[in-house]
């Protein structure tokens, strides 16, 4: 699977060989109408992502993670290369363009007028 089979909503915010960051909505949280922290964001790595500086990549295997917010994620669910990544990447954001991810499951304290609001958007209200 390729880029091409990604629903519109998500949009290919950066690129490269060892990296791909999809962006959902822009247009949408753009810090008045949503806040931008708030935009959810799929990457694709190669190594897994970490939050200390100057280890972001470990290992050799591909990570794609949804991000709702910079402390709320999803799982990075790991493949063996990036074709598979690519393809766990779109299938993990049409799931969730077309309402079919359950993101408030990854929330302890959900924020319930913010999730409202994004099951409107996908759908699911």
């Amino acid at each position: 699977m390729d880029l091409d089979a990604l629903a519109e909503d998500w949009t290919v915010w950066n690129q490269t060989e060892a990296k791909l960051i999809l962006a959902y909505r822009p247009d949408v949280f753009d810090s008045e109408n949503f806040p931008a922290p708030c935009l959810p964001t799929i990457y694709l790595t190669q190594g897994k992502r970490t939050r200390r500086p100057g280890a972001d990549r470990t290992g050799e295997g591909w990570y794609v993670t949804l991000y709702l917010e910079p402390e709320v994620d999803h799982r990075a669910d790991s493949v063996p290369d990036r074709d598979a990544a690519v393809a766990a990447a779109v299938d993990l954001a049409n799931e969730f363009a077309a309402g079919e991810f359950d993101f408030r499951a990854m929330y302890q304290v959900p924020r319930d007028d913010y999730l409202d609001e994004l099951d409107e958007l996908t759908g699911r209200a």
